[in-house]
């Protein structure tokens, strides 16, 4: 059973939540996922067990949410989740961001810094729309999606993604590798060496961008973007249990 939260922007979020003690624990699913993926249930039930508030959610356009996926963007979903974080969860919470969850997750340390008490980013994709998307564009694409305003890309998850212009366009405005980023709290990024989707290149451009005082990064050899076989789930755990004792010192 979904509960579902409207957004002030008028968007239906779906989402389930788990009541514990804190600080809670939110998960921001990637670029066309939903909260019914492995990672997401496995940290529910790995919270459920240790008496952890836990929030799950689909952005709009996503899973259970309303809206169409097509017709979303990067501001759009951040702003979802910032209302997830907002009104149903109290005090500083863990954001445990998957791909471009791990982005979302960024863009909020600028918005609700009260609110964030740990970071946890896995297979982070800070700016791919930018970076990986526009940039590993031809010329014939740039031109079908500004003339088409939108354009066809394969997936290894399914369905062709559908990508608009206004995604990219909307993508420049919360850039976060191009300006300060301060991380004053525990951050921790997982990254595969086999990642088809997220190049090592990109946490080690992270690591090196952003400042704070307890910023970490682990490369797992062989893990793919997925990050969910057994040992990739249970380094999550662990992470996520690193950054809670870490807050709490």
């Amino acid at each position: 059973m979904r509960d579902v939260l409207t957004t002030d922007a008028g968007r239906q979020i779906a989402y389930h939540q788990t009541a514990g003690t804190g600080p809670g624990v939110v998960f921001l699913g990637g670029f066309k996922s939903d909260m019914d993926g492995t990672k997401a249930v496995h940290l529910e039930s790995w919270a459920k067990a240790r008496g952890r508030a836990f929030l799950r959610f689909d952005y709009s356009g996503h899973g259970e949410s309303s809206g169409d996926f097509a017709e979303g963007s990067i501001g759009d979903w951040a702003e979802d989740a910032m209302s997830a974080i907002t009104v149903l969860t109290e005090g500083p919470q863990i954001l445990v961001g998957s791909s471009m969850g791990g982005w979302i997750s960024l863009i909020l340390v600028g918005r609700i810094p009260d609110r964030i008490a740990g970071l946890v980013g896995i297979a982070a994709a800070p700016d791919f729309t930018e970076d990986s998307m526009w940039a590993g564009f031809s010329d014939a694409q740039r031109a079908q999606l500004q003339g088409n305003g939108q354009l066809a890309l394969p997936s290894d998850y399914g369905e062709p993604y559908i990508i608009t212009r206004r995604l990219i366009e909307d993508g420049r405005n919360h850039l976060v590798l191009r300006k300060p980023l301060h991380l004053p709290f525990p951050a921790r990024f997982l990254q595969g060496t086999d990642d088809a989707d997220v190049a090592v290149s990109v946490p080690l451009r992270l690591l090196d961008h952003a400042t704070g005082g307890d910023i970490r990064l682990t490369l797992v050899k062989g893990a793919d973007h997925r990050f969910s076989s057994p040992d990739c789930l249970l380094l999550i755990e662990r992470t996520i249990s690193d950054v809670s004792q870490a807050v709490s010192a």
